[in-house]
């Protein structure tokens, strides 16, 4: 890293690189299976832009940013990275870095405007995908699709509160799933139902921070809706993998499964059981919620019905059978993560719209001792010990082959960065480096069946709520002419995993 590179006297920046160089351990550059999966990941109103071409429908991401927008830094994905009319470059651009893979979703409204089971097709959205799967299988990179990225069509938002109506919206996605399937299941072998469902339903729905914004305070209900959402995502997938399972994989031999996101907890006090019982908590608030009915087949988990009691759903006898025939299907667990935290118990009894399990988190413990070096984002801390650890949490509880969907960082600083100062990203190259050696301990060490590793993300795009202010990409992209540019953390990527399968234990 040429620390020389900033401007004298640009103290942020130096400290930012020395602390990059000082607090992070080196990488070791740990072996991997041969047959280890590496790629990009990208969200359709993240990178698609396009927003109203060729017949898409508004989502309720279009709304959110237009009707306030002070909510996302006053921008939007409207074009975003332009990936609708630059998927041929940015096909290639994959290509280059030797990826395997290229995780991305399909925008509900691109492809039904209304999103309804008796509304039109846009044949436009139909062609673009088509032309997007076989670009991919042209430069030999393997389409893995996410049906559901946050984006729900306004249209069913209108007509019923989308996840807020169970049955009509479990009809309705079942049918979107049903035409994803038919007209691009020849060419995909690996089907994702929806992305990070915690983060629909407590992000979405209690605090509202994300589209569509309901809580408590915007005429929501923070300590029942979340509750409602997630157990309408839970059977709306389930649905989706039974029409799958029946009806398209016998012939198109695909997989099913689904994304759960997730930090791992560490007790804010080690040595208390009060703590260890509340970081094992908020895991199953977090994950458990999704995991259990999904993989296990079960209801939710236990401290979760000793909490909430009434305000969560109830699965009818014959959901629980279908959650029992269909666990087997979900053949893989998808699993978000990016960081660490600690987890410490509250002793007063909880609010009605507590949705952590009573515990509050938070980077430092009990000791003082703070949670890895903070990286761009104020939540997101490099903590490659941690992410071990979930690995195991999720292999032990689940016994599904884990593929890594999304992992990365932003480097600290980074957004107020010069272009050649952000092509330098030695800070995401050492968090990848560390993340991907605690795969390998993960594997060889602890028999752990981890098959791939997508890093989050293919380039610099819209980030939701911090709208174009963190830059996540191994790609930088400049928002004003919409050039892409690698950075050294691509180049990174492609040499690491060649050495590292190059040199597996097995």
């Amino acid at each position: 890293m040429n620390v020389n590179m900033f401007k004298a006297g640009d103290d942020i920046l130096q400290d930012v690189y020395q602390s990059c160089k000082d607090r992070l351990p080196a990488v070791e550059e740990l072996p991997l299976p041969p047959s280890f999966t590496w790629g990009t990941a990208t969200a359709a109103y993240q990178v698609e832009g396009g927003a109203f071409q060729d017949g898409k429908g508004k989502s309720i991401w279009d709304t959110f940013t237009h009707l306030d927008p002070s909510r996302t830094n006053g921008e939007n994905g409207d074009i975003a990275c332009d990936h609708y009319n630059r998927m041929v470059e940015d096909v290639v651009l994959m290509a280059s870095y030797g990826v395997d893979v290229y995780r991305f979703s399909i925008a509900w409204a691109r492809i039904l405007p209304l999103g309804g089971r008796g509304d039109p097709i846009n044949e436009k959205g139909i062609a673009f995908y088509n032309n997007l799967i076989d670009c991919l299988l042209e430069h030999n990179i393997e389409p893995v699709v996410t049906l559901y990225h946050w984006d729900v069509p306004q249209g069913l938002y209108d007509r019923y509160g989308a996840f807020l109506d169970t049955t009509e919206f479990r009809e309705d996605f079942e049918h979107f799933a049903r035409l994803c399937f038919s007209r691009f299941g020849d060419r995909v072998r690996r089907w994702i139902t929806f992305n990070e469902p915690y983060i629909i339903s407590i992000f979405g729905h209690h605090s509202g921070v994300l589209a569509p914004g309901r809580s408590s305070a915007t005429g929501g209900d923070s300590r029942t809706e979340p509750w409602r959402v997630g157990h309408t995502i839970i059977l709306a997938h389930t649905a989706a993998v039974q029409a799958y399972a029946t009806d398209f994989q016998p012939t198109q031999k695909g997989d099913i499964s689904i994304v759960l996101n997730g930090h791992f907890y560490e007790p804010w006090d080690a040595a208390s059981e009060e703590h260890r019982v509340a970081a094992q908590r908020r895991l199953e608030f977090y994950i458990g919620w999704f995991g259990d009915p999904i993989f296990l087949g079960k209801d939710y988990p236990a401290p979760m019905r000793a909490q909430l009691g009434s305000r969560l759903p109830e699965f009818t006898s014959e959901e629980l059978d279908l959650l029992r025939r269909s666990a087997p299907i979900n053949s893989f667990y998808g699993m978000n993560h990016y960081t660490t935290k600690y987890a410490r118990g509250l002793p007063d009894p909880p609010a009605e719209d507590d949705c952590t399990g009573n515990v509050e988190e938070g980077p430092t413990n009990s000791e003082g001792k703070t949670m890895g070096p903070l990286s761009g984002m104020s939540w997101l801390r490099v903590t490659p010990a941690g992410f071990r650890k979930l690995l195991n949490w999720v292999w032990d509880r689940y016994r599904r082959p884990i593929v890594v969907t999304e992992n990365g960082c932003p480097c600290p600083g980074e957004s107020q960065m010069t272009k050649e100062q952000a092509l330098d990203d030695q800070f995401r190259i050492r968090y990848f480096g560390l993340y991907l050696d605690a795969i390998s301990r993960a594997i060889y060490d602890d028999g752990v069946k981890v098959e791939g590793y997508y890093v989050w993300s293919l380039m610099d795009n819209f980030e939701w709520s911090a709208g174009y202010g963190p830059r996540y990409g191994i790609t930088h992209v400049d928002f004003t002419t919409l050039v892409r540019t690698p950075k050294q953390s691509a180049k990174y990527l492609q040499d690491s995993f060649n050495k590292r399968r190059a040199t597996s234990l097995r």
